[in-house]
């Protein structure tokens, strides 16, 4: 089931969140927070992830917790999101082209750009922290096009149209 309306979307997958029962305690707890105090937060599973929390005795207190969903189904997903928490470097870039408030629930991120004007903001796995950032999850952006417009294509085709569909010469 696709969801519907701003609920935020959260992934968990990283080894060193899932591996660790320490740092997966302190996220867990925040999302159950976060769905309490904020709104209800929906999380695909994954299958590690799934497997560490049953073996730590976890069950989802408010979360919604879903199965796993395909790359198009999570793109949907983070397009209706109100704000997003992952792991994932991938949807931590995806959170900045649907321009939604990202909190990256690592202690690093190599995509150092999105953390301007706080459109992404590193968590780690500190439940107050990762809570804090949902709070302020609404002052985000404005989103800058660090990545270009959108339109690449369209002037990579202009350009060739001009050329008669030629390449460039060396």
């Amino acid at each position: 089931m696709l969801w519907r309306g701003l609920l935020p979307r959260a992934t968990i997958h990283r080894a060193e969140n899932t591996d660790d029962p320490k740092r997966l305690a302190g996220i867990v707890a925040a999302l159950d927070e976060i769905s309490r105090e904020i709104c209800p937060v929906v999380l695909p599973l994954h299958p590690r992830t799934k497997k560490m929390l049953a073996g730590a005795g976890w069950s989802a207190q408010s979360v919604s917790v879903v199965t796993p969903v395909s790359y198009l189904e999570m793109l949907v997903l983070e397009s209706r999101a109100r704000f997003i928490l992952t792991d994932s470097g991938g949807v931590q870039k995806e959170a900045y082209f649907f321009q939604k408030p990202c909190i990256t629930m690592r202690d690093e991120t190599e995509w150092t750009e999105t953390l301007e004007n706080r459109c992404n903001v590193l968590a780690g796995a500190d439940a107050a922290r990762i809570l804090a950032a949902a709070q302020a999850a609404s002052e985000a952006g404005p989103w800058l096009a660090k990545y270009g417009d959108g339109n690449a294509g369209s002037l990579i085709a202009n350009a060739l149209l001009e050329r008669g569909g030629r390449p460039p010469q060396n």
